[in-house]
Formats: C-alpha cells, structure tokens, sequence
C-alpha cells in the first residue's frame, strides 16, 4: 500500500470515519462508512466514489482482500486493529472500511415515468431496518422505483446493511409528500395505500397496470392528507385468532410479491 500506516485513534481520517455515525456528521459532510466488504463491492458496482479506505490485515477476510484489490491503493492506508474498531460501526469489525462520497438522491425530475410501472413510496418511516428491508424486497419483485421522504437519511449504516447494498442502486428518489401526490395524479398512477381500515382485499386490487403502492409509519400509518389522495386503502387479509397487523416491511413485501405475481400472470 503507498500509505504509511495509521495507529493512532486521534488521527484526523479516524475521528472522522468514527464520526460518521452520526447523522448530522454525515449531513455535514456529505461523506459516510460502509464497514462491509459485500456492501462496498455494490456500491462501487454502482459507480459510488470513495474518499478514502482503512484495511486492517488482522482482521481481514478473504472477501475483504478481493474487495481490496478493485480499490486504488492511494486510498487505502493500513490501520491496527485498534483504529479499525474505534472507526467500525459494527461491534466485530472486519478488515475492510471506507469512506464513501454520498451522491445526491434525485428528485422526481430524474425520474423516468415511461420505465416506473410500479412505485414503492415510503411515507415517515422511522426504522432503518425496516426501510432497508423493504428497498431489499423492492429490487427482488422488481420495483425500480422507490420515493423516500426528502429527510430520509437514506446512509444510515442499519439501512445499508439491513438493504444488503440495494441502497445504492439508481431506482431511489426523493419527493414531499404533496410532490408525491401530485406525481401520482398527472401520471395517472393508480395509488394504493396499506391501511388496517382498508374497504379492499389486496387479492381484490388490481397492480398489474401503472400502479403506487404508499406504505406509512410503523406506529401510526399514514395521515390524512394520504388517505384523502388514495384511490383504495387495501387491507391485507388476515385469519388468525391474535394478530390484527403485521409490521410494515411484512406488509410491504407482501403487497410486492402480489404485485410481481399479477405482472407476471399478465405477461
């Protein structure tokens, strides 16, 4: 590597990575960690930049060092393992941390409506988890679009990893609630809403055309001004003796696989 190594946990590189836990960090910054080889490899795939890389040998992995040798060694400085805790976001990191540059997520202008069939649209979710476990879910059924708050910190490290890296993929948009309805309208979007008081079975709805499927928050759903610009509030049946709902990643995945299996019977 043609960096001298770094063992200091003062240094400037690791206090800022170590930083970058923090939302306002990577706000600020415009910068944030990927702590994973596997993540790394797709967000470079999609052509994301690096700012600069730790690569510890103890720690190292034999995926980390395959995803070593795709990185310019002029960004890679060798740390001890030492540093690479204090600059992980993970509890048991592994050799391999970078530093990435955080692209601007596009707003609906970029959005191209002949190639958006179908649209995921998630409305104040709260969860990292559940907001990666959907854009995963997103990329299995085939959703090239999905509409995110415009103050979703869409590089918070449980949404990288809980997406397995389909965070960086270019199917992510950014939109207010009220842009969102307002696309849905001049676009002739049939708009869907999950909701526990839905009049509509999901087997009853019809996705296999140009449809939105708008998904609220884990602890209150979605607020009026969505209920009011829906065209169904769908309810997913449900026959159990205890359950009466499901959390919103279920439910999301659930209206995405009837979506693909309708698209798929249309064909």
């Amino acid at each position: 590597m043609a960096n001298i190594a770094i063992s200091s946990t003062q240094n400037t590189k690791v206090k800022q990575a170590s930083g970058l836990r923090l939302k306002r960090s990577r706000e600020q910054s415009q910068r944030f960690v990927i702590d994973y080889y596997r993540d790394l490899e797709r967000a470079l795939e999609q052509n994301y930049q690096i700012d600069y890389a730790f690569f510890c040998e103890e720690l190292a992995s034999d995926g980390d060092r395959d995803v070593l040798e795709m990185l310019d060694e002029h960004l890679v400085y060798p740390v001890t393992e030492q540093v690479m805790s204090k600059a992980s976001y993970r509890q048991n990191p592994g050799g391999l941390l970078a530093v990435m540059v955080a692209p601007p997520v596009p707003d609906l202008s970029a959005l191209d409506v002949s190639k958006a069939t179908s649209i995921l649209a998630l409305v104040n979710l709260q969860k990292p988890g559940n907001i990666g476990a959907l854009l995963r879910t997103a990329d299995a059924t085939g959703f090239v679009t999905v509409l995110v708050d415009t103050s979703l910190d869409l590089y918070n490290p449980n949404i990288i990893r809980s997406s397995t890296g389909t965070c960086f993929l270019n199917t992510i948009y950014r939109a207010s609630s009220q842009d969102a309805i307002d696309f849905f309208g001049q676009n002739a979007y049939r708009v869907l809403a999950s909701h526990l008081e839905g009049a509509t079975s999901l087997f009853d709805i019809d996705m296999a055309g140009r449809a939105a499927i708008i998904l609220g928050t884990e602890d209150t759903g979605l607020d009026d001004l969505w209920v009011n610009h829906c065209d169904n509030l769908v309810k997913i049946p449900m026959i159990g003796h205890v359950a009466d709902s499901l959390n919103v990643s279920v439910s999301g995945a659930v209206f995405m696989y009837e979506a693909l299996r309708q698209r798929l019977g249309s064909g």
